[in-house]
């Protein structure tokens, strides 16, 4: 008899910078406190560039750590996949090169901190990101299309769908311009679950009276078909690290009239995990 296939799973991660300047209006959190408090929400771990008051904090409270790099210099790229290795990253997050970094020097890139983090022991996820390489999706694919050239392997990515949503200016149910490429979906671990829309990469999740908020219930469909999409191979025991990508005032992704990115966060959360049980559930029987 053939082995028995793993069943697929998921694991959610909150980024930490979805809890700055939280609470508001009130003194701030601590590092650790607002790591215990991604525990006490039902995450499993949460993101950053991590380092060993990461991942102290992380044992000391039952989560893992997914990392973060941003950078353009492959000389420095062994030094930063170290750092966030200390920090007890399962993977970590890369923001590449620049938005007018070339292709053929982003699929170089690319190689180099994918064999990098290979060979340290974290592998590399390239983000698709506005500023970064892979700004629209006509260079993240062709980025992908060199870097399998190159090696024979599937670009390993992050997927937030909300940089080139506002790119290309769509309108729902928003799979149909973004859900193209279903190979480079289905090989991906990561997922920022940023709810957007055409005209604004981040909408809020609740709006008034903490219902569901009108751009929320626009964009669930998509989760859902691109969940769908990751499943529809034989994940065989891969884990979906998902991220419910709240960006807080700072930095601007939220703006201070709308609800607190973190109190999102929380209810993205359990959306997703409800959406994933019954996509995977549909997928069981189908």
């Amino acid at each position: 008899m053939p082995p028995k296939k793993a069943p697929p799973q998921i694991q959610h991660f909150t980024n930490l910078w979805t809890l700055w300047d939280y609470p508001p209006s009130r003194k701030t959190w601590s590092l650790e406190r607002s790591i215990a408090a991604v525990g006490e929400a039902g995450f499993d771990g949460f993101s950053s560039a991590v380092g060993r008051e990461h991942a102290r904090l992380a044992a000391k409270y039952g989560l893992k750590t997914i990392g973060y790099i941003s950078s353009s210099k492959p000389s420095e790229f062994r030094t930063l996949i170290k750092r966030n290795r200390e920090g007890g990253a399962l993977r970590i997050n890369v923001q590449l090169g620049n938005h007018d970094t070339p292709v053929a020097s982003a699929v170089n890139m690319a190689a180099r901190i994918i064999e990098d983090g290979d060979d340290l022991g974290v592998p590399c996820d390239i983000e698709v990101h506005r500023d970064t390489c892979t700004e629209t999706p006509e260079k993240a694919y062709a980025i992908a299309s060199g870097y399998k050239k190159a090696t024979g392997r599937v670009l390993p990515m992050t997927w937030d769908f909300s940089h080139i949503a506002v790119v290309k200016h769509l309108a729902p149910p928003y799979w149909e311009r973004l859900l193209i490429n279903p190979g480079l979906i289905q090989g991906a671990r990561q997922f920022h679950f940023r709810p957007f829309n055409g005209h604004h990469c981040q909408v809020p999740v609740t709006g008034k009276g903490r219902g569901l908020s009108p751009e929320l219930v626009q964009w669930l469909p998509f989760l859902r078909k691109t969940i769908e999409t990751w499943l529809a191979v034989n994940q065989n025991g891969h884990v979906m690290y998902a991220c419910p990508e709240m960006g807080p005032v700072r930095g601007g992704y939220n703006l201070a009239q709308l609800p607190n990115s973190w109190e999102d966060a929380k209810v993205l959360r359990k959306i997703i995990a409800k959406t994933w049980k019954a996509a995977v559930a549909d997928h069981s029987e189908g």
